[in-house]
């Protein structure tokens, strides 16, 4: 993988969905050539508690971990990061990373779309739609996500060592 081809996203807080404050999104465009191995690369990177579906048209996050998405066919374009975030489109191949709090909703997308979905460690995820009421715990929950171990594609290698793991734990890049 190049780092030309990936997409970086830092959104902001928009005052309902909550993002991430330390941590991109990061995609990887066209990553995977055998999609139907997706879920088991996942696995074999400790991203776990994986399921395979589409992805919900309405905006929410998950405020307690880090998720996965693997593209294994069609096409979609998403929403990033609530009403004032960025607008991608993802196709069979593609791998979105997600950090805790990222607001996602799913557009429109082609009749055969289908990703998998997976988690740091196995992590059980919480589904948060934005509530006021939730604020407080899901900005601390956030903030309190363990860091995965791995990157989910690329092991040890990969470039959320890099955008994530490194930055959040003040090791300079020389």
């Amino acid at each position: 993988m190049k780092a030309g081809q990936l997409k970086i996203y830092y959104l902001e807080d928009d005052g309902t969905i909550p993002n991430n404050p330390d941590l991109p999104v990061i995609i990887y465009p066209s990553e995977v050539e055998h999609t139907d191995e997706l879920e088991n690369i996942f696995h074999h990177n400790q991203w776990r508690n994986s399921w395979v579906n589409g992805i919900h048209e309405y905006d929410h996050y998950h405020s307690n971990t880090h998720e996965v998405l693997g593209v294994i066919e069609g096409h979609a374009h998403i929403q990033l990061g609530g009403e004032r975030g960025v607008k991608a489109t993802i196709q069979k191949g593609d791998v979105a990373i997600l950090p805790a709090g990222t607001g996602h909703r799913k557009i429109a997308c082609s009749p055969d779309f289908k990703v998998v979905g997976a988690y740091p460690d196995g992590a059980r995820y919480d589904t948060k739609e934005g509530s006021l009421k939730d604020r407080p715990q899901v900005l601390f929950d956030i903030k309190n996500a363990p860091l995965p171990e791995l990157d989910p594609v690329h092991g040890n290698h990969g470039p959320i060592m890099k955008y994530w793991i490194r930055n959040r734990k003040g090791i300079s890049e020389s």
